[in-house]
């Protein structure tokens, strides 16, 4: 996909991504067919997709990416698939996060060349990993505490050890961020010193960590259980802009909305409505002084009920496998009932509907429908604040 030549006296675009594992994001390109099964979004993968149906490679869009170990190297290059989860940073991952359709529509929006920033690593939390300065240090709470002197254990002892670790990944951020921003032109081969560089935007998707800590949120369950993560996102929105002296640098919070919204969860998911009705993750942007400068996100309006019901099924085949081999028939006839069990529960839609999951429900279920969905969501939310 080729753009129009970089303008001249037009500073380049930057917009930031920045979060946990969803914002690595795990949607395998196996996946991608599954988009153009749905009228609504196969438009959306027809942008994904060139002539030769090979992901699109965007000649004016370019990322770089910081993941995996402390010492690697950030990732570099034009924007196409790839640059989802890696294990490591120079290499393609064969996965999309929302980075992918986010470049793809944030470009048609914004009808200019951009860099992406983006920072992700899986499993951390913004009360520890990603804490900011001004939330200042960890502090356990009174039932941790009650738990630890049960326990026998030294609490002195886990209290350094807890806040050798606070910040860190904020501050591995902010660095990646602040050295790309020092000379974008090592990044953007289109980028002209004397125009500069402007901020477009920082789009933060993370929470599932923190949603499953029941010792940071004892009362998780609870009305106002995740006030703790409404305050420190808001210390997060506020020493982001300080640090890049951006103070109403536009700021877009994905809300976690793995499971879908909550007319549909299950007894077990219950626990998590608190994250989607009257949302903590969304919260900091009804605050007055964010107010018209951040929005939020619910990306649990993408998630797909069909993908839902046919991995259900699978989870019923799965079943009578297991029952299967424990009944001593041999391998030949478990294959044959198997099969048979298998042609009743699976339409022809639904074999094709499976190739749309590659990885567990905490991860959108690694469908790049979902992905997709989200990340030109997320485009969309912060040209709403421009405008």
């Amino acid at each position: 996909m080729v753009f129009a030549s970089f303008s001249a006296a037009n500073p380049l675009k930057v917009y930031i991504l920045a979060g946990q594992s969803n914002m690595e994001g795990h949607a395998k390109l196996s996946s991608f067919d599954h988009i153009g099964m749905d009228p609504k979004t196969a438009p959306i993968l027809k942008e994904m997709r060139g002539a030769s149906g090979e992901p699109v490679e965007l000649e004016d869009v370019w990322i770089t990416y910081r993941t995996g170990k402390e010492e690697d190297q950030p990732g570099i290059g034009k924007l196409t698939s790839g640059f989802g989860a890696r294990r490591v940073s120079t290499e393609d991952g064969g996965k999309i996060g929302p980075e992918f359709t986010f470049g793809i529509y944030t470009r048609k929006l914004a009808n200019e060349p951009i860099l992406i920033i983006k920072t992700a690593w899986g499993g951390k939390s913004i009360n520890t990993d990603f804490r900011p300065p001004s939330a200042g240090s960890y502090e356990f709470n009174k039932k941790q505490l009650e738990t630890f002197k049960k326990q026998g254990k030294d609490i002195a002892k886990m209290k350094a050890e807890r806040n050798a670790e606070v910040g860190r990944y904020f501050r591995m951020m902010m660095e990646h961020v602040r050295s790309v921003l020092a000379d974008p032109g090592k990044i953007h081969p289109g980028y002209n010193a004397k125009d500069g560089y402007e901020l477009g935007g920082f789009v933060w998707f993370q929470g599932w960590n923190d949603m499953v800590d029941s010792g940071t949120y004892p009362d998780r369950g609870e009305k106002g259980g995740y006030d703790q993560y409404s305050e420190v996102m808001a210390h997060f929105i506020r020493d982001v802009r300080s640090e890049l002296n951006s103070p109403n640098l536009p700021f877009v919070i994905g809300v976690m909305g793995a499971g879908g919204p909550t007319g549909l969860y299950g007894s077990r998911q219950q626990r998590y409505k608190n994250i989607h009705q009257d949302s903590p993750w969304a919260a900091p942007a009804s605050l007055p002084e964010f107010r018209g400068n951040v929005t939020a996100v619910l990306t649990e309006k993408y998630w797909d009920p069909e993908l839902d019901a046919v991995d259900q099924k699978r989870g019923e085949l799965r079943s009578k496998e297991k029952e299967l081999k424990e009944s001593g028939l041999s391998k030949k006839e478990i294959s044959e009932q198997l099969k048979g069990i298998e042609d009743k529960l699976f339409t022809a839609r639904d074999r094709e509907l499976l190739k749309g999951i590659t990885n567990a429900d905490y991860h959108y279920k690694g469908s790049a429908k979902i992905m997709a969905q989200i990340g030109k969501a997320f485009a969309e939310a912060l040209e709403g604040l421009k405008k």
